[in-house]
């Protein structure tokens, strides 16, 4: 069963399309993964998915510590996102795909101005190989995001000027991604890429809530999973700040 299946089943098993974004960070390594262990039980129950950052992947190891936690989300039900925004040449691509997919992560997300040829490609075949996903990344969450992937580009096929970002969503259709990312702080761009996607893609939107994007913007424009961290983790009641969202995204639906 590939990735794209699993999220949806998780997602309708548990009636959410909150991804949690573990992200925690601290100075003590085992305080780290208690504390992130402890965050995936408590919220599990309201998520579809659970992504991991370098955040955790550097103080605490890939194939340790990272490892055992993307055992327990599995074992809650839920796959595993890697968020390595992948985007080096093909061989090394390759390569850092495989070390997240043996450390057992479902999708890894990728960066597409590595381009295709001598880029993604190796990490397209792999995970198709492996029955795994890649989510490209189509805008970010932060305000410089419109320096890179909202600059306009010219378009070899027609010679008009278009944004990055929309050459990028045709890039995922042609590529066949599995998902892409578009930050939930830009829903007219959410909405751009969904009316070019037509569906077929699922777009992930981070940056629900301390960034300052809109649950209910980003559902409403378009978005099918919202990526969530610190709101949830570093409230009070990490469970019931998921479950709020989950019956908020719930009525949208």
């Amino acid at each position: 069963m590939g990735f794209k299946q699993i999220i949806e089943d998780a997602a309708a098993r548990n009636k959410s399309p909150i991804v949690l974004a573990l992200d925690l960070t601290g100075e003590d390594r085992e305080d780290l993964f208690r504390d992130s262990l402890k965050v995936i039980g408590s919220v599990s129950r309201f998520l579809c998915a659970v992504k991991i950052n370098h955040q955790l992947v550097l103080p605490l190891g890939l194939h340790d510590r990272v490892a055992a936690l993307v055992g327990e989300a599995h074992r809650r039900g839920l796959p595993a996102i890697m968020d390595a925004k992948i985007n080096d040449i093909g061989h090394t691509n390759e390569f850092i795909a495989s070390q997240y997919f043996s450390a057992g992560f479902d999708a890894v997300i990728a960066n597409p101005f590595a381009g295709y040829k001598d880029g993604l490609e190796p990490v397209f075949q792999l995970a198709k190989s492996q029955e795994r996903g890649v989510i490209l990344l189509v805008h970010m969450t932060h305000r410089g995001a419109s320096e890179g992937y909202g600059q306009t580009v010219l378009d070899e096929g027609t010679g008009e000027r278009r944004f990055q970002y929309e050459v990028f969503a045709e890039r995922a259709l042609e590529w066949g991604a599995d998902g892409v990312i578009v930050g939930a702080t830009f829903p007219d761009i959410i909405a751009r890429v969904r009316s070019i996607l037509g569906g077929v893609i699922p777009i992930f939107s981070p940056g629900v809530g301390v960034q300052g994007g809109s649950l209910n913007g980003a559902i409403a424009a378009g978005a099918k999973y919202v990526i969530v961290g610190r709101s949830i983790y570093e409230s009070d009641d990490p469970a019931r700040s998921a479950d709020e969202l989950r019956r908020s995204a719930a009525v949208l639906g």
